[in-house]
């Protein structure tokens, strides 16, 4: 899927992205919840295909990895670690996206108040066959 466009709570900070996009991935990470406040869903694109019109803040969550969110509302958007690919939160795009949840990463460090049942494969750490950077 390519073109798709989204956007914060407020529609301070949004965005434009010309290429395609990896499946939608659920990261369990202990890091993402905090970050969202329960899992996150993301996919994810090379960077030069994604336009952002506002100005998104940027926090380096931990050495090398970046996370934007609208420095307004807070809504996040974005997380970079690899240059040359950026995730973005599946939840911000606009509807419809036509883009499928694919599999659940980082399950060994998912929240203790939720089960995952949906039948998807589960991996404890990172999709071994998702590059680096691709979604969380």
């Amino acid at each position: 899927m390519t073109g798709l466009t989204g956007r914060c709570n407020c529609g301070e900070v949004s965005y434009r992205v010309t290429g395609p996009f990896s499946p939608v991935v659920a990261c369990h990470c202990t890091e993402c919840r905090r970050a969202s406040g329960h899992f996150v869903a993301a996919t994810s694109a090379v960077e030069t295909d994604l336009v952002i019109e506002g100005v998104p803040r940027w926090y380096e969550s931990t050495p090398g990895t970046v996370r934007g969110f609208c420095p307004t509302c807070g809504a996040n958007l974005f997380w970079r670690q690899t240059p040359g690919r950026i995730s973005i939160w599946a939840g911000s795009i606009d509807a419809p996206t036509n883009l499928a949840l694919e599999a659940h990463i980082f399950t060994s460090e998912k929240g203790d108040y939720y089960e995952i049942a949906d039948g998807l494969p589960r991996h404890p750490e990172r999709l071994a066959t998702t590059k680096e950077g691709e979604a969380c």
